[in-house]
């Protein structure tokens, strides 16, 4: 989050032709890999809206207009380009789920923190112990959980169990910064955001795309570990620049580019050129340590980290287009 008072007023006076907030995100963001899209990707809107509506999560018109201008399946379809129809599905359904579950946490948690235990509690009980849900929401939980088990090996659900968890444990923590009454500091906001995106749980899917499951050494190697780090980090800020003007407008504290803001009191602008920055040094570390670790990977592993780069570039595509960060469009560049 540091930067110095030489980076900021070079920022500042650098003369970009662009007219609106994305235009500046485009100019600055590097972005190395291209865009490309799943051929599936109708298919699986198709079967996130039969699958949502049998677990009754649309029948809050609310929630189906949401689902709407948030487009989950063409998420997915942008982050896998070339996942099988069936590994998309679970993976469009699951981006749809959380949507719906981090929604309705903000919206819990907003008022008083201790009110989304119960919320919580039901998922870990679920995840971690296979308990019966109680609710529409941990029924549809169960049902996504039952579907990575069929797939996946249990290495791999165990996996995505163990990341769900922390995702879930996340939103607690981002509730209490929400009701705090002095906004958490940039390092904490950059740890509960690293909780809170929900992206490390897609990973055992990427790796049960593969044609074989990672080795441990693989799996558990120390750059192996950085790169997921790194991966889902850039994959989570990046749509961060595109939704800050519409966490600023709603009070939202836990996004990247308004920590930038709140330490170095400028800007939004110049927060997301200085929060882009930060960002662009992530993904250059990503491709540096991924081009020294390839020799050494098995075709799975390459596949696997081909997948985290995936989530990469399929955030800023989806992010650029998405109903859901429109105001980000009509939001003046001006540093």
């Amino acid at each position: 989050m540091s930067a110095t008072h030489e980076e900021i007023a070079l920022a500042a006076q650098e003369e970009i032709p662009v007219v609106d907030l994305r235009e500046l995100i485009d100019a600055n963001l590097y972005m190395p890999f291209p865009f490309q899209r799943n051929p599936h990707a109708s298919e699986a809107a198709a079967g996130v809206e039969r699958w949502l509506s049998t677990w009754g999560l649309t029948d809050d018109p609310a929630v189906a207009a949401m689902i709407s201008y948030t487009r989950p399946a063409e998420l997915a379809a942008y982050n896998s380009p070339t996942m099988d129809s069936g590994l998309l599905q679970i993976m469009a359904n699951q981006i749809a789920y959380q949507f719906i579950f981090d929604d309705r946490a903000e919206d819990v948690g907003r008022h008083a923190p201790g009110r989304l235990l119960p919320m919580l509690c039901e998922s870990i009980a679920i995840l971690r112990d296979g308990q019966s849900p109680t609710t529409p929401l941990g029924a549809a939980l169960a049902d996504l959980h039952r579907q990575v088990q069929e797939r996946c090996t249990p290495a791999q659900a165990a996996r995505w169990a163990w990341n769900s968890r922390e995702y879930v444990h996340g939103l607690l923590y981002e509730a209490v910064a929400q009701t705090h009454p002095v906004p958490v500091g940039s390092g904490l906001c950059r740890s509960i955001r690293s909780l809170i995106a929900g992206v490390e749980p897609f990973y055992p899917l990427c790796e049960a795309a593969q044609p074989s499951e990672l080795t441990p050494e693989e799996i558990h190697h120390p750059v192996m570990r950085r790169l997921s780090r790194l991966s889902a980090d850039a994959a989570v800020w990046i749509p961060d620049l595109f939704s800050a003007v519409k966490e600023q407008r709603t009070g939202g504290m836990i996004n990247l580019a308004l920590a930038y803001q709140r330490t170095h009191r400028c800007s939004l602008p110049l927060a997301v050129t200085l929060a882009t920055r930060h960002i662009n040094c992530t993904i250059r570390e990503f491709e540096e340590l991924y081009g020294e670790l390839r020799p050494e990977l098995s075709p799975s592993g390459v596949g696997y980290v081909e997948g985290m780069a995936g989530w990469i570039r399929g955030c800023y595509f989806w992010s650029r287009t998405v109903p859901r960060y429109a105001d980000t469009m009509a939001a003046p560049a001006v540093l």
